[in-house]
């Protein structure tokens, strides 16, 4: 099969995989992405399969398929800042801190504001406030509906008065 014809199933397999994540059926959404991966590997469906294992409580695995995308397509900013986002949640905030900056830089990333806020939020939990702030926002800078972001920047002026 033509490499055009494989890429174009295997993102028709990643839309209903994302499709399952999105209802909760996350076994499925870790076959289909899986199966799509199996007919043509993209950085997208390792990212997301990785969001799926993450949503399961496995930041490991979600590490994991994080590093794979990165080997597909290194400017790809999204496994960065996921690698990131799952080291906070594993505790390691100095280890998440070079990969979130990696993300900040990426030539190509679908949300480029929450790597800033995912900053913000390593130095707001290493009790950095200003720096926090800072992160904060430049995330609502870049976009100015995130409201997490606008959320972090009201929490930390009020603690600032």
């Amino acid at each position: 099969m033509p490499e055009d014809e494989t890429l174009n199933e295997a993102i028709e397999i990643f839309r209903d995989a994302y499709r399952h994540q999105m209802k909760g059926e996350l076994s499925e959404a870790v076959e289909l992405y899986r199966h799509s991966i199996q007919v043509h590997p993209t950085a997208e469906a390792h990212t997301f399969l990785g969001w799926t294992y993450s949503f399961m409580g496995d930041y490991d695995a979600a590490i994991a398929e994080c590093h794979r995308a990165i080997e597909i397509d290194p400017d790809f900013g999204n496994p960065y800042n996921d690698i990131g986002a799952y080291l906070i949640e594993k505790g390691k905030l100095n280890e998440a801190i070079p990969w979130l900056e990696m993300a900040t830089r990426a030539l190509r990333y679908d949300n480029p504001a929450f790597p800033h806020f995912n900053l913000g939020r390593v130095w707001e939990l290493k009790h950095n406030f200003s720096r926090a702030l800072s992160c904060y926002r430049k995330a609502a800078e870049i976009d100015p509906r995130y409201l997490l972001a606008q959320a972090g920047i009201r929490r930390l002026r009020a603690m600032f008065n």
